[in-house]
């Protein structure tokens, strides 16, 4: 979600209006999840994707039609038949996609999307609520707001829904009385995006969510390749080394950020990251991945990945056994690091960890 809302908060200070597509709900085998967004400009570019294929192109003529009719329609796209078939896809089933105009002259939407930003840069926990047209295929207006955890609201939605942010009493939307009926969302519940129904209200909550944090130890080959990839599949990432020459932007030009140690051993101590943070160690020699890893242990990383056999993986157990390090300990790092697909060169190697990397992302 950042990256579109960083695309969408660019286009609104530009003054261009565009067209957003948000995947709200699937039935079978659909390619993406409900959150899926697709961002379309006038002049028939696009960023993002709601699934590829026939979906992309149903998505793109609705959007094409609301640039002269301006508002919000709910579609409902069949993925089978002839159709899917001819074009060789193999998902199936059934979605709705929501497909709204947004105005750049109007001012809400920047500020909501500004919002979404700041919750994100600030890893503040916070819920995008969207309330959907009460009928599929006929034009309308959406209503949307961000809730932030202290309880305070930009924009609203105009029914009666209510919501509680896992502590206190629950907030009225739009200036609604509050009510304890089944129109009440606990949003701390909300671990993904879910379409909840009440009557004939649909309201589509979603958490909003920063990028996950990848911490790559060691600036050498294996990382070279290693770090593109993070950042092409959504994570935030910085790499870390001793060399100067290694951790440098000539080699890595697009990480968030390149960390210069004083040393493995010493520099670690003032390093604070995220308990949601992923560790991936990949450092030139045993010494430093063994300070690393205590290190990582202690920091209680959300994943922990050390790169290396099983032979050299023992011995830095049994080094760490000795500095008071249980087996419990150890039965979070995933080591040898990444899937096992019989990888062999830097590029494979580094395949194989970022897999990993979104398996345990996706898991979590």
């Amino acid at each position: 979600m950042k990256e579109l809302a960083e695309t969408m908060v660019r286009w609104l200070a530009q003054r261009e209006s565009f067209v957003l597509a948000t995947l709200v709900a699937r039935a079978g085998s659909a390619p993406r999840a409900a959150g899926a967004r697709m961002l379309f400009r006038k002049d028939g570019t696009s960023v993002g994707t709601i699934g590829g294929g026939l979906l992309d192109a149903q998505a793109e003529e609705s959007a094409t039609e609301l640039f002269t009719r301006r508002g919000t329609v709910a579609r409902r796209f069949s993925l089978a038949g002839e159709q899917v078939s001819e074009l060789d896809m193999v998902c199936g089933g059934d979605v709705e996609v929501l497909v709204e105009f947004v105005d750049a002259m109007d001012p809400r939407h920047k500020d909501l999307y500004e919002g979404v930003l700041e919750a994100v840069g600030n890893a503040e926990k916070a819920w995008l609520l969207t309330q959907l047209p009460a009928s599929s295929g006929k034009l309308g207006q959406v209503h949307r707001c961000l809730v932030r955890q202290d309880g305070s609201v930009t924009g609203g939605v105009t029914s009666q829904w209510s919501v509680g942010v896992g502590r206190g009493s629950p907030i009225g939307l739009f200036g609604a009385e509050p009510d304890l009926s089944e129109s009440c969302i606990d949003l701390a519940s909300a671990k993904k995006p879910i379409l909840i129904e009440s009557g004939h209200h649909r309201l589509l909550v979603e958490p909003v969510l920063g990028s996950t944090a990848v911490y790559i130890f060691g600036a050498g080959h294996i990382s070279r390749q290693l770090a593109p990839l993070c950042k092409l599949v959504g994570f935030e990432t910085v790499v870390l080394d001793d060399r100067a020459e290694f951790a440098s932007a000539e080699r890595f030009g697009t990480v968030d950020q390149l960390v210069v140690l004083d040393s493995f051993q010493q520099a670690l101590g003032d390093l604070v990251i995220p308990d949601d943070s992923f560790v991936v160690i990949v450092t030139r020699g045993h010494r430093h991945d063994r300070a690393v890893l205590a290190w990582a242990l202690r920091a209680n990383a959300a994943y922990i990945g050390m790169i290396g056999s099983m032979r050299k993986r023992d011995a830095v157990y049994r080094a760490l056994a000795g500095e008071g390090f249980s087996t419990g300990d150890f039965s979070r790092i995933h080591s040898p690091i990444g899937l096992s697909i019989g990888a062999e060169t830097p590029e494979e190697i580094a395949v194989c960890i970022v897999a990993e990397l979104i398996q345990v992302r996706a898991e979590r």
